[in-house]
C-alpha cells in the first residue's frame, strides 16, 4: 500500500517549497500537478489545439499519457514516456495551460493519472483540491496557509531579491482576489478537506511547518 500526503492551501502559501521538502525527508515522490497540467498544454499545442477550441481541447486530451519519476535525483515529467522538462516552462505552455486546465475533461484526465501515481507509489503532492477531489482518502492532510500579508511580504521579497519593482499594496490586492477565485470556482474549488490539519505558517520557518507534518505521518 502506498502512503499519501495531501498539501492544500492558497497561492503563496508555500506549498510546494514545503511538500518538496517534506518528500525529501520521507524519500516520497513529490508530485508537481502544476507541471502536469503544463505537461497537458504543450501536448495540446503539438497537436495543434488553439486554446479557444473547447471541443478539440475535451477531445484530444484523453490521448496525454502524463507522470512523473525521478531520475539522478531529479524530477522528470514524462509525456507518452518521453521527458519533457526542458519544454514545459514557456509562455506560450503556461498561457495554454491557464485555459486548458479550466476544461471538466482535462481536469478528469489528470486527475486519473494522479490517482494512479499516487496508488502505486508514496507520494506528497499539493494543490487547491488534492485532499478534497484527487486524494480524498490519503493518509495525511494538510490545509497550509498564511495570512495575506504574510504571502505577499514573502513574494514582494521573492521578486526584490530577483531586482525587480513591484508593490506589496498590489501584491497582497492579487493575492486576496485570487484566494476569491479559487474559494468560488465552479470545478474543485479550493477549500479545506473535514480532515484536514490546518497549519498558519503565518508565524513559523519553513523547517518549522515541515516538522509539524513529517509529525502527522507517525
Amino acid at each position: 500500500m502506498s502512503f499519501q500526503i495531501a498539501i492544500d492551501g492558497p497561492a503563496g502559501a508555500g506549498k510546494s517549497t514545503i511538500a518538496k521538502k517534506v518528500a525529501k525527508e520521507k524519500g516520497y515522490i513529490y508530485v508537481d500537478t502544476g507541471a502536469m497540467y503544463r505537461a497537458m498544454a504543450y501536448y495540446l499545442i503539438s497537436c495543434g489545439i488553439s486554446k479557444d477550441d473547447e471541443k478539440a481541447i475535451g477531445e484530444k486530451c484523453e490521448g496525454a499519457e502524463i507522470t512523473i519519476r525521478y531520475e539522478n535525483g531529479e524530477q522528470v515529467v514524462l509525456l507518452n514516456g518521453q521527458n519533457v522538462n526542458g519544454v514545459i516552462r514557456t509562455e506560450e505552455v503556461g498561457n495554454m495551460a491557464s485555459c486548458s486546465s479550466k476544461h471538466p475533461r482535462v481536469r478528469e484526465r489528470l486527475t486519473m493519472l494522479q490517482k494512479e501515481l499516487a496508488r502505486t507509489n508514496d507520494v506528497v503532492m499539493d494543490g487547491r483540491d488534492i485532499g478534497t477531489v484527487v486524494l480524498p482518502h490519503a493518509d495525511v492532510k494538510v490545509y497550509l496557509t498564511a495570512s495575506a500579508a504574510v504571502r505577499a511580504k514573502r513574494r514582494y521579497d521573492e521578486l526584490t531579491a530577483k531586482g525587480e519593482l513591484c508593490d506589496i499594496k498590489k501584491i497582497e490586492e492579487d493575492i486576496v482576489k485570487r484566494d476569491e477565485q479559487d474559494m468560488n470556482r465552479e470545478i474543485a474549488p479550493l477549500r479545506q478537506a473535514e480532515d484536514a490539519t490546518l497549519v498558519d505558517s503565518s508565524n513559523m520557518t519553513i523547517d518549522e511547518v515541515v516538522t509539524a507534518i513529517l509529525a502527522l505521518c507517525r
